[in-house]
């Protein structure tokens, strides 16, 4: 590993945070680990809310690549997916753009952190499908990938302050519950 560390956040409004009162999100507490773990990185959080896949793998190559320069240890992470839901991109779409994105970032080390649940049922059954494709798709493709749904739709703390924000939304102690999940992946994807 490079001294240089940097690591682009890609994806939608749980990427940047959204309604986290210390700005910090998931991806911002799992930078803040490692740096305590002694593993410092730069990282940018890449995360446009109301985005779906589509719009990510539009933007992904020019927002990484001034942020990613050659003799750096580059990496990227993806989150995206329930906004894909909610405007009713179609299932496949959203799986082509995964795949699309992670082939064409090939040379990097790559890993995905699959979508949260938010306060709708008939979203999470959909959010649900597209979890398990998109696992399958990152098997295939041999990219780590950390399933958040399952354990999130069952946890106190996001589930009541989603349902007590937006609607799709936590505070801290959701996000601190969703960085807790992807932590031990997070940490031997950085460190490994």
């Amino acid at each position: 590993m490079s001294s240089d560390l940097r690591v682009c956040f890609l994806g939608d409004s749980f990427v940047a945070g959204v309604g986290d009162p210390h700005c910090l999100g998931w991806a911002g507490r799992l930078a803040a680990l490692s740096h305590r773990r002694g593993t410092p990185l730069t990282a940018y959080y890449l995360g446009v809310r109301r985005d779906t896949s589509a719009d990510v793998l539009a933007r992904w190559e020019a927002e990484c690549t001034p942020r990613l320069p050659d003799g750096c240890d580059a990496r990227i992470v993806v989150s995206f997916g329930v906004n894909d839901t909610v405007q009713g991109l179609p299932a496949v779409e959203s799986l082509r753009n995964l795949r699309t994105l992670l082939t064409a970032a090939a040379p990097l080390p790559r890993l995905v952190v699959g979508p949260p649940p938010v306060d709708d049922e008939p979203a999470n059954r959909a959010l649900a499908s597209l979890d398990e494709a998109f696992a399958t798709a990152c098997r295939e493709l041999r990219v780590p990938y950390v399933p958040t749904l399952p354990a999130l739709v069952r946890d106190p703390a996001w589930m009541q302050e989603v349902r007590d924000g937006d609607g799709a939304h936590p505070g801290a102690a959701g996000y601190e519950a969703l960085a807790r999940l992807v932590a031990p992946a997070w940490t031997r994807w950085v460190e490994g």
